[in-house]
């Protein structure tokens, strides 16, 4: 039940940046954009892929402060534990009980949704310290991203477990 939430208010949240693109374009009918006001896709992809290592790294890191400066104020996150939505600050707390040793993306791919917004897909192998439990955890990862009066931040994200 918690996945069909979860997932319904990603397709709202991805609805309605297509909403706003659209009204946004209306609007804008007859002028003229201006160049350099959205970066192109590779700059774009380049960005965010390196604000998604930034995001890993800090958890690597055990650097709380620079996670945090990465997600917006209404972020949210939806992890594969069955713990239930997460606020930016329970994220963030998160960080100090990190025992992740290393990670290892694959995939990495962004769509642009508007001119500030993205969605983020990708892999990712997470490596627990030689003696946990758990050595190693997969997952797919779905992020969106944007941009509001400042630079990009993590909106929302989404793990999903790899067998």
């Amino acid at each position: 039940m918690r996945i069909r939430r979860g997932c319904a208010w990603l397709l709202l949240v991805l609805a309605s940046f297509g909403w706003t693109q659209q009204a946004a374009a209306t609007s804008k009918a007859g002028q003229v954009e201006q160049v350099g006001q959205a970066p192109t896709h590779s700059k774009l992809k380049e960005l965010l892929e390196s604000k998604v290592t930034a995001e890993w790294e800090a958890f690597k890191k055990k650097d709380k402060k620079a996670y945090s400066d990465l997600l917006s104020d209404d972020f949210a996150a939806v992890e594969d534990d069955n713990q239930g939505m997460r606020t930016k600050s329970a994220a963030s707390a998160e960080v100090d009980r990190s025992v992740v040793n290393n990670y290892h993306l694959f995939a990495l791919t962004v769509i642009p949704l508007a001119s500030n917004a993205a969605l983020v897909t990708y892999e990712l192998t997470l490596e627990f310290p030689p003696k946990a439990q758990v050595r190693f955890k997969r997952v797919l990862v779905s992020e969106v991203w944007i941009r509001q009066n400042g630079p990009w931040k993590e909106r929302y994200y989404q793990e999903t477990h790899v067998r």
